[in-house]
């Protein structure tokens, strides 16, 4: 009786029969999955080939597992359609930040052209504006803006920037920067611009924000300015180390100028080569010369390339105003297809540049070719200092002005030691005594000590607030310990034996010598220390390659000029 009562509610598939098919019994997903219909009913089995006895009237356990494994599928299906229509629906979105690209916009800076605020970027008479658009020729319309910026006026547009506040319709450097935020999902070439006179202010360490996974060209731009008998192997090998430290993968570095038109047909060599088919963005810190760099480069395309002969026409507007660009500006410069972009400076508030206002913007930006300035010199003549009096101790207990930017307390230093001044030639270097220096700069700011400029604007300087004390530790006193770079300024290199004030026969230099400084800056200036960059004859006998294994050589960037 108990057998009967047992085999009445078990099913066929919960017992083995040696006359079943084993992969009936087989456990695997995979196997069990082979056997899937695509439609969504329940399995059939075909009257045919079922054997005896294997009929039952409620869903067998392999049915339910066959159902299970089905639900399963279907609902990897759903999920991976939601998935799509997420994609789907983030590529709308990132083609609508695009399409702001094909807004009509002024050509020289890329703002929305509008009729009704004259004073905001953008801005043409209606007149005007009425007739291109009839003729279809707005892309060919410069806004009222940049036509003032093309004759020498100094007109801010973002707002915080260059002691502006900001005002109605204008644009801030948050807004700029969210622009540039579709890159990150495009597949395009960047290239990217950095000022050698300021490196490290310029370099942007975090372009992968905006960039995303895209290859990279880095371009060296106003190598021109560098000073006289420079030896430009030197720099190259200094950029491409400083570009491996910060962990920023490259395709190729290169060192250009846009006024001599120095080293523009390797970019463009390099750029034809790694295109393949994309657009192509320059992407830069706000005035780092993108707009000139772009006008060489269509220059120097034009003479093979009558596309980019007729892009010249319109081409982005050169300003020393930072923000200048306030919007992407599509240029048609390929022959083989593609877009060239010009994109809005990425504004960095650690810049001297956010802190001045606009009429010291033309100042800080050097305009000829870099002379070193020493101190203490023969040459120099310091500013309430006696003659003589910096012969026995040195720089110790001086302290050295760059302009009203820059303040510099010699603290501990040799008595040969010689700091060597890299900046723009309109900003004067003074020398006073430490315990004078406070009263010298509350009296000389604005008058002696510019920038920052004189008249009612000084009063809203807020002065030297940021100090930072350091401490350099140098071993060889034949080359310089460091250089101590300014945000937006320049750089001062420390020679712990300056060259100009070493005597026939110079005394023993323990190694190992400590000098201390405290530099101070506007608040939110940034102070840089790093290695010496290699500049005039004397940087190429110092500077020393550093030796590359085989596999750093293969992986480490080439540069060319």
């Amino acid at each position: 009786m108990a057998l009967k009562t047992i085999s009445t509610f078990l099913s066929p598939f919960s017992l083995p029969n040696p006359k079943l098919p084993q992969f009936l019994f087989h456990n695997k997903s995979y196997l069990i999955l082979c056997q899937l219909p695509r439609s969504n009913k329940p399995p059939r089995y075909d009257a045919a080939v079922e054997l005896e006895g294997t009929g039952a009237a409620a869903p067998s356990p392999g049915e339910r597992f066959y159902e299970h494994h089905h639900s399963i599928e279907a609902a990897k299906l759903i999920l991976k359609d939601n998935k799509n229509n997420k994609k789907k629906n983030n590529k709308i979105k990132d083609k609508f930040l695009k399409a702001s690209i094909t807004v009509a916009s002024c050509y020289g800076c890329g703002a929305p052209l509008q009729t009704s605020e004259m004073e905001d970027p953008g801005y043409v008479d209606s007149e005007t504006y009425e007739l291109k658009k009839k003729h279809h020729q707005l892309k060919t319309i410069l806004c009222r803006r940049c036509r003032l910026l093309s004759h020498g006026n100094m007109i801010t547009a973002v707002g915080g920037h260059g002691g502006y506040s900001g005002g109605k319709l204008f644009i801030t450097a948050e807004e700029l920067r969210e622009k540039l935020s579709h890159l990150r999902h495009e597949k395009a070439l960047i290239v990217k611009l950095v000022d050698i006179v300021d490196f490290n202010g310029s370099f942007l360490s975090r372009v992968r924000d905006l960039a995303g996974a895209n290859p990279i060209i880095l371009v060296v731009t106003k190598v021109d300015l560098l000073p006289r008998d420079t030896d430009l192997n030197c720099v190259g090998d200094w950029v491409v180390e400083a570009t491996t430290r910060k962990k920023l993968n490259v395709l190729s570095v290169h060192l250009t100028s846009s006024k001599s038109f120095v080293g523009i047909t390797g970019v463009i060599s390099e750029i034809q080569k790694e295109k393949k088919g994309r657009d192509v963005y320059i992407l830069g810190s706000a005035n780092v010369g993108k707009s000139a760099f772009i006008n060489a480069l269509l220059k120097t395309m034009a003479i093979n390339d009558p596309v980019a002969a007729s892009a010249q026409r319109y081409k982005p507007i050169q300003s020393a105003v930072p923000g200048t660009t306030l919007g992407p500006i599509q240029i048609n410069a390929f022959l083989g297809g593609g877009k060239l972009y010009d994109t809005p400076g990425v504004h960095l508030y650690h810049r001297q540049t956010a802190v001045v206002q606009s009429e010291d913007l033309p100042v800080l930006a050097p305009k000829s070719r870099l002379r070193g300035l020493s101190f203490p010199s023969s040459q120099v003549v310091s500013d309430n200092v006696e003659e003589g009096s910096s012969r026995v101790n040195g720089l110790n207990s001086f302290s050295i002005f760059w302009g009203g930017l820059v303040r510099i307390d010699v603290l501990k230093v040799l008595p040969e030691t010689c700091l060597t001044f890299y900046g723009p030639k309109r900003i004067a270097i003074h020398m006073v005594p430490t315990h004078q220096a406070d009263e010298f700069y509350q009296k000389e700011v604005g008058v002696l000590l510019t920038p920052p400029s004189g008249g009612e604007k000084i009063e809203d300087w807020r002065g030297l607030e940021s100090e930072r004390k350091v401490h350099l530790k140098f071993e060889d006193a034949a080359r310089p310990a460091c250089d101590i770079a300014i945000s937006g300024l320049g750089w001062f290199s420390v020679e712990p034996i300056g060259r100009s004030l070493k005597t026939s026969e110079p005394k023993p230099i323990e190694s190992g010598g400590e000098l201390i400084l405290a530099v101070h800056v506007p608040r939110s200036v940034e102070i840089f220390v790093r290695s010496p960059l290699p500049v005039g004859k004397a940087g190429a006998q110092w500077y020393q390659y550093r030796e590359l294994t085989e596999k750093e050589d293969e992986i480490r960037p080439k540069w060319y000029f």
